[in-house]
């Protein structure tokens, strides 16, 4: 398929800039099986669900992985910027730098007390960054001198302030390593989650580290080009009897958020069967993806010509979806990270 089979027209104006408040009164479009649409909020997702099912959300909880500094040169020096996607080792990790042609190997860096040297630069702006402090201390210098990484679609309008800190979390967070979030789990207050509970809908959790990768474009016409940026992830043992139960019960598996479906898309045995899981992926999913555990899949509305666009129509038909966004537009939903929701439903 061709990068240009997935781009429509967005208004600018249905970009998001503010998450709902409360978070459940999102609007929520169903795509129900055979396109039919129906308009909701996320506040009526137990009547959506049925006894039995289980929803699988990614607990990761994002780090102030912008980093705002200089390059210190003994001739110049440049203010530059990073943010971090991907650790290497309890010293290293790998970044996306501005201004990435001005950067080279064996640069110092300095973001306010943190100092760092530039030991590798590749493709696509991306360098290799070894920290002059390791393991815990780096954590704790990261989130002393380290800021959200808001999307680029939201910080290019406004700026960030404390109460991203806060919006830019899901409810249930729990493990540090993500550069941004699992946005289709900022709509969930424990008081959804206890309703869900109480109508006896389950909640397994996984973990899926999200990478900076996550916003970089398509840059090649023929998809089967394009390489996924890995993250990193984990389903515990317990996390995967309990969906595997749930499956075998005749629940349906409704993964929130488009990590939470790769993720388990990838640990899927060819038979159905979810296993234990830990690793990196790159799973580019497309149409003609044969899904494998995934009955639907909650997640806020994406990019034009984005892989995350890719994926919804490989789950419920590239037509269906350009119906879909048509009528989200033309209702004024609310796109991206901190926009409105859906739940669609996989086209056997």
């Amino acid at each position: 398929m061709q990068l240009s089979d997935f781009d429509f027209e967005l208004p600018e104006d249905r970009i998001a800039l503010r998450p709902a408040e409360p978070r459940d009164s999102a609007r929520l479009l169903q795509v129900a099986p055979g396109g039919v649409l129906s308009d909701h909020q996320v506040r009526d997702l137990p009547s959506l669900l049925r006894s039995g099912d289980i929803l699988v959300v990614n607990e990761t909880r994002v780090i102030p992985a912008r980093l705002k500094g200089r390059r210190i040169r003994t001739t110049s020096d440049i203010a530059v910027e990073a943010t971090l996607h991907h650790r290497v080792s309890e010293v290293t990790w790998r970044a996306f730098m501005r201004p990435g042609k001005k950067i080279v190997e064996g640069d110092e860096l300095r973001f306010s007390d943190l100092a760092a040297r530039v030991a590798g630069k590749g493709e696509a702006g991306e360098f290799t960054l070894d920290f002059a402090v390791a393991g815990l201390d780096l954590d704790a210098a990261i989130a002393r001198v380290g800021e959200l990484p808001l999307p680029p679609y939201i910080a290019s309008r406004r700026k960030q302030d404390e109460r991203d800190l806060i919006d830019y979390q899901t409810v249930y967070a729990r493990r540090e390593g993500s550069v941004a979030a699992p946005t289709a789990g900022l709509h969930f207050t424990p008081e959804l989650l206890d309703r869900l509970q109480a109508s006896g809908i389950g909640m397994a959790r996984v973990t899926l580290h999200v990478g900076a990768g996550t916003f970089l474009p398509v840059k090649t016409d023929d998809l089967s080009q394009h390489r996924m940026h890995a993250e990193w992830g984990e389903i515990t043992p317990e996390t995967a009897d309990q969906v595997n139960a749930a499956r075998a019960a005749g629940g349906r598996v409704i993964c929130v958020g488009t990590t939470s479906l790769r993720l388990l898309e990838s640990a899927a045995e060819p038979a159905g069967v979810l296993r234990a899981w830990t690793g990196e992926t790159d799973i580019f999913i497309t149409p003609g993806h044969r899904f494998r555990i995934a009955d639907g899949l909650m997640t806020n509305f994406h990019l034009p010509k984005s892989t995350l666009f890719m994926l919804v129509s490989a789950l419920s038909g590239l037509e269906v979806m350009r119906t879909a966004y048509a009528h989200a537009i033309a209702k004024g939903y609310r796109f991206y990270s901190y926009g409105d929701s859906s739940l669609l439903w996989r086209v056997d």
